[in-house]
């Protein structure tokens, strides 16, 4: 079937905003030239992609199905255009990065604002998500970097260099402050109710594997999505949380109380990972500058 890369343009703007209007705006053509060619498409695949109506249109399930190849196939078109800009030079290019919460707060917020300072005419694309999200970003080639915390599974693609120490504490709200002022074993800690990051993510498994080095079942009673969850849910009273000792200075501490453990949480590392086998581009080597010059765990920059 012999259907141009144009009719599937189209196509993936009219299903992306609903709108041939909107679709016509962001291609910069006219509403009946993409009418005439969503008309034309469908009539070459033998069904129907829209639901007309005065306002919107809305995909069909044939459209709901064709949109997530064309999405997909758009997304990695970008991408690949993204890759040719940035190798054109510094300030022709795209630096696209992915981190965790703790690790954008902990280490590259500072190294991206002096970044910012030094190349404004950088874009910068940031996408945030757990570790192994971000990770995973780097091997599908849809993030130039990495900024994650461990622990972290790196294969043999990848490359990871440590950045910063995390020093994580337990924390409690008001209701729970009768734990504060007195040395506190892990074990009665766990009688209390825990906030943890969800099961899919590298600060899961790290306080699952703390909890059990010291025979103390690790059930978390609340999980959330993101680190920055943490510490509201923590002052609401809602469990005890764990987080950088760093987010108590950046928040104030205000409602917010230090547990002293008996056991001490083992130091978590801020890594940034990046392709062993693509040469870096002139932004990413400059970021990298950056980023060791910010680190205490890097002596020299490579």
């Amino acid at each position: 079937m012999n259907i141009s890369y144009d009719a599937y343009r189209v196509f993936f703007y009219t299903a992306k905003y609903r709108s041939f209007t909107l679709a016509a705006r962001a291609l910069r053509n006219s509403q009946p030239n993409v009418t005439r060619t969503i008309k034309n498409l469908e009539r070459d695949l033998g069904c129907t992609l829209f639901l007309r109506s005065n306002r919107r249109v809305e995909l069909t399930q044939d459209g709901e199905k064709l949109y997530r190849y064309v999405s997909v196939a758009f997304e990695q078109l970008q991408a690949g255009e993204e890759a040719l800009l940035r190798d054109s030079g510094l300030d022709g290019g795209i630096l696209r990065i992915a981190a965790t919460e703790v690790a954008l707060r902990v280490f590259l917020l500072p190294v991206l604002s002096q970044f910012r300072a030094r190349y404004p005419g950088v874009p910068i694309k940031l996408l945030n998500g757990s570790t192994p999200a971000a990770i995973e970003e780097v091997n599908k080639g849809l993030a130039d970097l990495a900024f994650v915390t461990t622990p972290a599974d790196i294969s043999e693609k990848l490359r990871s260099t440590p950045l910063a120490d995390v020093q994580e504490v337990a924390v409690c709200g008001g209701t729970y402050r009768s734990l504060t002022g007195s040395v506190v074993t892990l074990e009665a800690l766990a009688r209390y109710p825990i906030i943890s990051l969800g099961e899919n993510g590298s600060a899961y498994r790290f306080y699952a594997q703390f909890f059990a080095d010291h025979q103390v079942p690790f059930a978390p009673d609340i999980e959330v999505a993101t680190a920055d969850l943490i510490l509201p849910m923590v002052k609401a009273n809602l469990g005890i949380g764990f987080v950088p000792a760093s987010f108590l200075s950046e928040d104030g501490g205000a409602s917010v109380y230090p547990i002293d453990l008996a056991e001490k949480i083992p130091l978590r590392k801020v890594c940034l990972v990046e392709s062993a086998q693509h040469p870096a581009t002139a932004a990413v080597k400059e970021l990298k500058k950056v980023c060791f010059a910010h680190s205490p765990s890097v002596g020299l920059v490579p």
